[in-house]
């Protein structure tokens, strides 16, 4: 025991210097609160264990159009990245524009591309070239309203909300640039899945991640989806946490309440068992099979909450280890690599209306993240939804800084160690640990763990062992 320790001790201190394989398609069946035995959606096979990456064309790079994003596939592949989500991608409208260049939430045209960004054919050539490297890619659709000026309001002013004076309103006082759609309206329903299409049949697009999707009826996205399908599998991520989406619409949905929890921990709002609490619920709340997304980071949080670091602080990578083994399918998003600084240092939260080139800082977490997705591909103990091993805790006797787990499908294991505290921890278990030869992700050592016994781990020192 003790050479196991002294020799775990020192891979996590080196540390913090620091084949795509399928599974079968399958219908599960889910006990809801409210639905008993309901059959949940199938997914895409390719879907299992993959990981996701949200794209910013604008700041991704400093030309901010498809042919310069183009050019980091290769990258992105290496580090594991499977589908590529792209923020919206549609020209943006001017009347009532938020900044100089507007919000990609206001769409004025939905089969048309944002000059900004290229033409459709540069679209079309992301995509194959996307698809050459085996990855998939998706775009943001913004169903729940358009830009004021939409192609739409010239034609079809009955298809949104409207006031007395026969004008549309925004869907909430805030989203000034953006005018409400009337979903009573089944010709509108009718035209904007015939939108939808269009980008899968013509551009072989591989599904959508769908903006405020519990502001659109849930029967909307269930045609949606059987449309959708009719044309070939595609993959659905609503922005909402709602079980029903999971029934016949949705593959995946936001875990923003994990997300927030991690925020409340990081802030000592809550505690680490507030995590044994959240999972407990996940099992009842959603459908088996069901996917969700897992994150740190994505536009929103870093525009509007702040990056990483300012809401986590120095555990910020500590929470990343979690968020992307834990549970859900990881996302990492545009600039996260660099750690979403300026070069100085500074936090960088990318403005949302104008351009603001993202400061990449030598890629200095690339090897972090691509580590923690490659794991995710290549372990089934971390794959989606069922496909998944479910988390099980490892009690040690400082469970309020120490969160330790793992996770086991067949022969197929994971055990995680965290240290959510400043100082460097002796961890006592109390009960036993996974035993057998493990290989530490971050620095490609293997070692043997046994039943019992303790370990140290640094401040803020994480590790992650796969069997």
């Amino acid at each position: 025991m003790k050479t196991f320790t002294l020799i775990f001790t020192a891979a996590v201190i080196a540390l913090q210097s620091c084949g795509m394989k399928t599974a079968p398609d399958s219908t599960a069946t889910a006990n809801l609160v409210g639905h008993s035995e309901t059959k949940v959606l199938r997914h895409p096979e390719w879907a299992a264990n993959a990981t996701i990456y949200e794209v910013n064309i604008r700041q991704h790079t400093p030309e901010g159009t498809f042919a310069a994003f183009e050019r980091d596939l290769p990258r992105l592949d290496s580090m594991g990245v499977d589908i590529l989500w792209l923020m919206p991608i549609h020209p943006i409208g001017e009347l009532n524009r938020k900044g100089s260049r507007g919000s990609y939430y206001s769409v004025r045209d939905y089969k048309g591309v944002n000059p900004e960004f290229g033409n459709i054919e540069d679209f079309k050539r992301l995509v194959r070239n996307a698809h050459a490297r085996g990855m998939k890619v998706i775009i943001d659709w913004v169903a729940n309203h358009t830009s004021f000026d939409a192609v739409w309001t010239q034609q079809h002013i009955d298809w949104y909300t409207l006031d007395t004076a026969g004008k549309p309103i925004p869907p909430v006082a805030d989203w000034s640039d953006v005018a409400d759609l009337n979903y009573d309206k089944p010709e509108m329903r009718r035209a904007m899945i015939d939108a939808m299409k269009y980008w899968v049949n013509d551009c072989d697009i591989d599904g959508f991640r769908c903006d405020v999707a519990m502001m659109v009826p849930t029967d909307f996205w269930d045609d949606t989806r059987s449309a959708l399908d009719s044309i070939k599998p595609v993959f659905m991520l609503a922005e909402a946490e709602m079980k029903e989406h999971h029934l016949k619409a949705f593959d995946m949905s936001y875990s923003w309440e994990f997300n927030g929890l991690m925020n409340d921990i990081a802030a000592k709002k809550k505690s680490l068992n507030d995590i044994d609490t959240y999972l407990a619920k996940q099992d009842t709340a959603f459908p088996k099979n069901a996917y969700r997304m897992t994150f740190t980071t994505n536009h929103d949080e870093n525009t509007w909450n702040g990056t990483g670091n300012e809401r986590l602080g120095k555990a910020r990578q500590v929470f990343d280890v979690l968020a992307f083994t834990l549970t859900g399918m990881p996302l990492v998003y545009s600039g996260q690599e660099g750690g979403e600084q300026y070069a100085d240092g500074k936090p960088h939260r990318y403005r949302f209306f104008d351009k603001d080139t993202i400061n990449w800082n030598g890629y200095k977490f690339q090897d972090f993240y691509g580590k923690l997705l490659n794991a995710h591909k290549n372990n089934k103990a971390l794959w989606n939804g069922e496909h998944g091993g479910k988390a099980k805790r490892i009690k040690t006797s400082n469970d309020d800084i120490i969160y330790a787990f793992s996770r086991k499908v067949d022969n197929n294991e994971v055990v995680v160690l965290l240290n959510f505290s400043d100082k460097p921890q002796k961890i006592d278990f109390v009960e036993d640990l996974p035993s057998g030869d493990f290989l530490s992700i971050f620095n490609n050592q293997t070692f043997s763990i046994y039943s019992r016994g303790d370990v140290k781990l640094p401040a803020y020192g994480y590790q992650v062992f796969v069997k």
